[in-house]
């Protein structure tokens, strides 16, 4: 059985908050701590960085979508988005 997507929002070291996509999220949160080899530009000066909030989607697709949706966000509304 295929993995699902995941949309997550991070808050990186310096408080600032980071939104992506991910087939294996524990792997993706690996790299982006620098305990695997990968991950984005933008985490590697901000870490640790801690997973904040999560949800499923069913493909690639609407990962994408989703993620395109919560950068439009301001940072309160991903906050409470999170907190919810």
């Amino acid at each position: 059985m295929a993995q699902c997507w995941h949309v997550y929002i991070l808050q990186c070291a310096d408080g600032t908050l980071y939104t992506g996509v991910a087939r294996d999220l524990e792997q993706r949160l690996r790299q982006h701590n620098g305990e695997r080899p990968g991950g984005p530009k933008y985490t590697r000066g901000r870490r640790p960085v801690t997973l904040l909030w999560s949800a499923p989607a069913p493909d690639r697709g609407a990962a994408q979508q989703r993620e395109a949706a919560i950068k439009k966000l301001s940072r309160r509304r991903k906050l409470d988005l999170a907190a919810n």
